[in-house]
């Protein structure tokens, strides 16, 4: 007898396709992930705003106006802060302003000085019972004078004047000493002679005065000069 062909057994290796609503033969549905709808949310990292936000409108009407206050109060903080920062870097900048006005021309100053040092040295070599006796001497040191005099003039246009040092007591943020020698006829730590002059700009100090000062002489007396007479007005030494 013929064998009769059953429709719906598949010769082995033939699949049966898809039904086209996505079920397969069997009536099964495909189970894949499903596909985004309008209006859902991407799944990730909430912003901490976003995060405050969402929390606040499942609280209380009592609960909620708590987190706003709080939330006033650190951004009130912060805002405080950053101000504050500003000021303090307003003011900084004005100093430095300030500053670079005032103190600008030290360094040149500085090198102004060596002139100065030659100028006194130059007098120094042409004594006044020398210029007596010389004409020629006496006018080159009067000339060498009147430079002096023009030179320290454009200093002091510019905050730069000379430490008065000769018969002073020994002040260390004013003096550096570089030799003692016996004096019984002044107080003890009174300078002596002056090596080098010393100057300052407006209120700091520009170079120290080299001198020499007395020892062995009476007690100086406290609060008559020197360290213990600096005040709140004396020279910053710091620069």
């Amino acid at each position: 007898m013929a064998q009769q062909h059953n429709p719906s057994q598949r010769e082995p290796g033939h699949e049966a396709p898809a039904e086209a609503d996505g079920t397969t033969p069997g009536g099964t549905a495909d189970m894949g992930e499903p596909s985004p709808q309008a209006g859902d949310v991407p799944q990730g990292d909430v912003p901490p705003d976003a995060a405050r936000s969402a929390a606040g409108d499942n609280l209380a009407p009592e609960d909620r106006i708590a987190l706003l206050e709080s939330e006033v109060e650190r951004l009130k903080n912060e805002y405080m802060r950053a101000l504050a920062e500003a000021e303090n870097a307003k003011r900084l900048a004005e100093r430095r302003i300030e500053d670079n006005a005032k103190y600008a021309v030290a360094n040149f100053a500085k090198e102004m000085l060596q002139v100065a040092d030659n100028l006194d040295r130059a007098l120094m070599a042409a004594p006044a019972d020398r210029r007596a006796e010389n004409e020629l001497l006496k006018n080159l040191a009067v000339g060498i004078e009147m430079t002096q005099k023009t030179l320290a003039g454009g200093l002091e246009k510019y905050g730069v004047t000379k430490i008065e040092a000769r018969g002073a007591a020994f002040d260390p943020n004013l003096h550096q000493a570089v030799q003692e020698v016996e004096r019984t006829d002044m107080p003890t730590g009174t300078v002596v002679d002056v090596y080098q002059d010393g100057y300052i700009i407006r209120d700091r100090l520009l170079r120290p005065a080299m001198v020499t000062v007395s020892r062995g002489g009476p007690k100086r007396e406290a609060g008559t000069g020197g360290a213990d007479a600096a005040g709140p007005g004396g020279v910053n030494t710091t620069a």
